[in-house]
């Protein structure tokens, strides 16, 4: 209850666990404590931190940062003073304020936090975090999975991690690999083999008790029926005490199978409840005990004599325990489709071991993309895929330079082919090749269900396989519900034979009506053929943004005929972008889209717009711009403007101009500070001309030569920041026009 005056001053003294408390007293008070966090974060990180402009709140930034930095020791909290209380626990804390978690090497941030004496920390994260990344990783042993296998069963299958990202893994441990693959999809053993310091998940027993007693109950008439059914004169003679008897043996008697995601349920025949124990029961009776307590159908039988094995080779998963390593490391490599039977089963290896046989098959959609993409069966051995359990997964998948090969891209088609949570999915730099067929094979079964809510897809590589526009077909004939598609790749694939023939169902095949509204497209040096992309145009009525990266123009009409096609297929178009597609000869198209009333946002992105332009060619683009009162945005990075088409450009904005313009982006251009200080001083006389109403809110300069005057750029940008929001970079202008003129 301080006074405003005082409590003021006395903020910036507080450590950071007395000024977490006075949160709430300083917002009562009207004071903001941001600037005191910021000073705290330059103070203790000693760095600017990435896209620092857009940071709303630096009190969870650094609350966020430093339980990071603490977790995995590189800060020590006692090198400031602020920082170290006896009142406060690093971890515990600050995990509330952690929203996005990085684990990188040899995960003994994960040993770190399932450890018993962070407990809270870990419930705390549970609920806060959202984004879990995996970085630089390192194979690592048996005891650091099983605490991997807690960390992400509580933070996804028992949490709000929404988003789990992986990168920069250049040979991957492909077990340490398929096991966070597997969790993230939601996929892993029964609650009893989730054991947290000697016991059960708790979380897992109590969603499971409700279930427990619902699936006994009703497996209790179902064994009545049956009994009835094959017995019926022996169930008349049988007293009501009997039968009262009988009942309450079962809903006593072993656990019901786990609790599974209706999403994710497969029909299966009906059997006796008594029989449910194979999955999981701690019962200590013999399964011959349970076995024969009742009469059971004649045609069931063959399916208890199978199941008494699998009883003995799961007993192990039930014990409240830490899976034995042999059973954890052949679960992983189980997820794979089943056939028709329900049985899984491969070929059991040792830990060191690098080869093992698949099984694949499964009724849907095979995974038959290409010749090295076909089932290999195996011998008996490791439980059915059916006897996991089924459990919260997450929505996005990011996977960045990390290289797939044949076996794990199969295990990722079948995860795929039932993750129906599953919205987004990225794939960068991954060597797919044309395993790409294999993951679309699995998205293709995935589409196909009807809680299926996948929409965004993003692939990106060193070398495409196939042409760009015959792939954007394939992935668009296969998944039509998807919203965002963006196809990357660097260089074309100039191995002889490696680029596969034409796929009859990508390039004869009419694609469906899509859903798509954001189509991305890099070529890798590729003509951009207008009849090529006609059917992906005609197929996406919704489509509202289109860009286009690094296509070549294979003669002067293609790009006229592109316009054509858009403004007739594509009404809904707000955004078009050019990236590295030289428009030096195409100034009539140029002008067109730019009186496009239809488009809000127009990039023209290292384009060569004024390689060989008139002087009256700028002339026009601004007076086109005045006239279009519908045009937003404006983006014309690495176009050579330099100091006088900048200064040229402040005409937008006179008198006389019904433009609507809110953002201008003007980076790389070769800009100095002189030549921003001109147009500064005319945008201002515009203002006042205009009674000091003016639409413009944003301005770009990244990677312009402002460093060369100092004192200028500084007075250019303090008068400028008074119109309009600028972002801009401290930026060595002389080392990178040496590196311009050393490819030059």
């Amino acid at each position: 209850a301080l006074p405003g005056h005082l409590l003021r001053g006395l903020l910036p003294l507080l450590t950071i666990f007395h000024l977490e408390r006075a949160e709430d007293a300083a917002r009562r008070a009207g004071l903001s404590t941001q600037p005191i966090w910021r000073k705290l974060w330059e103070d203790v990180m000693k760095t600017r931190p990435p896209n620092s402009e857009s940071i709303t709140c630096w009190r969870k930034k650094f609350l966020e940062t430093f339980f990071s930095n603490v977790l995995h020791g590189v800060l020590d909290v006692s090198s400031d003073w602020r920082l170290h209380d006896r009142h406060f626990s690093p971890l515990l804390h600050s995990s509330p304020h952690v929203s996005q978690l990085t684990l990188c090497n040899m995960l003994q941030g994960a040993v770190e936090l399932t450890a018993e004496h962070n407990h809270k920390v870990l419930e705390n994260l549970a609920a806060s975090l959202r984004v879990l990344k995996f970085q630089h990783l390192l194979s690592c042993d048996q005891s650091i999975r099983r605490s991997l296998v807690l960390l992400l069963h509580r933070l996804i299958h028992h949490g709000s991690v929404s988003q789990v990202s992986m990168c920069s893994w250049p040979v991957p441990d492909t077990v340490l690999l398929i096991l966070i693959l597997t969790m993230s999809a939601g996929l892993w053993r029964s609650g009893n083999a989730l054991a947290y310091h000697g016991s059960p998940c708790g979380l897992c027993r109590e969603e499971d008790k409700a279930q427990r007693q619902e699936s006994a109950q009703e497996g209790a008439e179902r064994r009545c029926n049956a009994e009835r059914e094959g017995s019926s004169a022996e169930n008349q003679k049988r007293s009501p005490k009997e039968a009262d008897a009988c009942m309450t043996s079962v809903l006593s008697g072993p656990r019901s199978p786990p609790l599974r995601n209706p999403a994710h349920e497969e029909t299966s025949s009906e059997v006796p409840c008594g029989h449910t124990s194979i999955q999981g029961s701690s019962s200590p009776r013999s399964s011959s005990e349970q076995l024969s307590c009742h009469p059971i159908p004649r045609k069931t039988r063959r399916w208890q004599k199978a199941a008494v094995g699998r009883k003995r080779r799961c007993l192990r998963w039930s014990r409240g325990h830490y899976a034995d390593p042999e059973d954890l490391y052949d679960f992983v490599f189980t997820v794979a489709r089943e056939d028709n039977s329900g049985l899984l089963e491969k070929n059991r290896t040792t830990e060191g071991e690098n080869t093992e046989n698949w099984t694949s098959s499964s009724p849907g959609s095979p995974c038959t993309g290409h010749a090295g993409c076909k089932k290999r069966g195996g011998a008996a051995g490791t439980p059915s895929l059916k006897a996991a359990h089924r459990f919260r997964s997450v929505s996005t998948l990011e996977l960045f330079s990390i290289p797939l090969t044949g076996e794990t891209c199969r295990t990722l088609s079948n995860l795929l082919s039932s993750w129906v949570s599953l919205e987004n999915l990225v794939l960068s730099y991954n060597g797919l090749n044309a395993n790409i067929s294999c993951i679309l094979s699995g998205l293709r079964a995935l589409s196909r269900h009807p809680e299926c809510r996948f929409r965004v897809l993003r692939v990106s590589d060193m070398f495409s396989h196939m042409p760009c526009m015959e792939l954007v077909c394939c992935i668009l004939s296969a998944l039509p519900q998807l919203h965002t598609l963006s196809v990357s790749f660097d260089l074309k694939n100039q191995l002889e034979g490696s680029r596969p023939e034409a796929s009859p169902s990508c390039s004869e095949a009419e694609i469906p009506e899509s859903c798509l509204e954001v189509l991305e497209i890099r070529f890798p040096r590729e003509p951009l053929h207008t009849a090529f992309l006609l059917p992906v145009l005609k197929a996406s009525k919704s489509l509202q943004q289109l860009s286009l990266d690094s296509a070549t123009l294979p003669c002067p009409q293609e790009l006229g005929l592109l316009l054509e096609l858009l403004r007739e297929y594509t009404p809904n178009l707000k955004k078009l972008s050019f990236h590295d597609v030289n428009l030096a000869e195409h100034q009539k198209e140029v002008l067109l889209l730019l009186q496009d009333p239809g488009l809000q946002e127009i990039t023209f992105s290292f384009c060569r717009l004024f390689e060989s332009s008139t002087a009256d060619f700028l002339s026009e683009i601004i007076n086109a711009v005045k006239r279009n009162s519908s045009l937003k945005s404006l983006k014309l990075p690495g176009n050579r403007l330099g100091n006088h088409r900048l200064v040229a450009l402040a005409d937008i904005f006179s008198e006389d101009s019904s433009s609507s313009l809110c953002q201008l982006d003007v980076s790389s251009n070769c800009i100095k500070p002189d030549g921003l200080l001109e147009f500064t001083k005319k945008l201002e006389g515009h203002i006042q001309q205009r009674g000091g109403q003016l639409p413009f809110t944003h301005l770009r300069l990244f990677q312009n030569w402002l460093d060369q005057d100092a004192e200028t750029a500084q007075e250019a940008l303090r008068r400028l920041r008074a119109m309009c929001s600028v972002v801009n970079d401290a930026w060595d202008s002389s080392q990178a026009f040496a590196d311009y003129i050393s490819v030059m």
